[in-house]
């Protein structure tokens, strides 16, 4: 586990749940922040770090589902696991089908928290790669000039010089041979294929 997705808090507004939740956590070597509220959380937590909450869904305040929307709403890398009384099943359900990554009925089996917890830290670690990996390519990209942008674009779809040239007239081809090279040596990509793969898999 990695130190960026190692960050694990617990929010509920129950003091014993609280104590009891962060002992157990503490015991297993984890590192928690725990909130007695939504607000608490959102305001007190590094929301754009990636890691896990263990969100209660019925609090005094902001609701679990409150405080979800509001992770939503701000892209956190945050992976949510609720924790739910027998008459919130539906909501849980429903959270998860939103994007929750689980939940957990209260009173929750200690094992099945502790493996609950540790496959949402896995998935916050992948999280985590994957936002290095669009940060690092984010900064080869912005390395390009706005023309070797335009032309970078062409070139992973396929389109050979001479339509590129057409396509952004005026412009000579050798012109653009020189953009293509630029854009290959700049990103470090070697055709139009991995080109066309690096714009997909970072939203580029």
């Amino acid at each position: 586990m990695t130190a960026l997705a190692n960050h694990l808090c617990i929010v509920d507004d129950d003091e014993a749940v609280r104590l009891s939740l962060g002992l157990l956590l503490l015991s297993r070597g984890h590192a928690v922040q725990a909130f007695a509220s939504g607000e608490a959380f959102l305001a007190g937590a590094d929301l754009q770090r990636p890691g896990c909450v263990v969100l209660d869904l019925r609090m005094e305040g902001m609701s679990g589902l409150q405080v979800f929307d509001a992770l939503r709403a701000q892209d956190s890398p945050l992976v949510v696991i609720f924790l739910s009384g027998h008459g919130d099943i539906p909501m849980a359900v429903e959270a998860v089908q939103n994007g929750a990554f689980g939940w957990l009925e209260k009173p929750c089996n200690d094992e099945r928290l502790l493996e609950s917890i540790a496959k949402a830290l896995q998935k916050a670690e992948e999280i985590a790669v994957r936002r290095q990996a669009r940060q690092a390519a984010q900064a080869l990209w912005s390395k390009l000039t706005p023309r070797e942008m335009q032309v970078a674009r062409l070139v992973a779809q396929g389109l050979p010089n001479k339509r590129i040239a057409l396509e952004l007239a005026p412009l000579e081809q050798r012109t653009v041979e020189t953009h293509r090279a630029h854009v290959f040596a700049k990103l470090g990509l070697s055709n139009s294929h991995e080109l066309d793969r690096f714009l997909r898999e970072h939203a580029l």
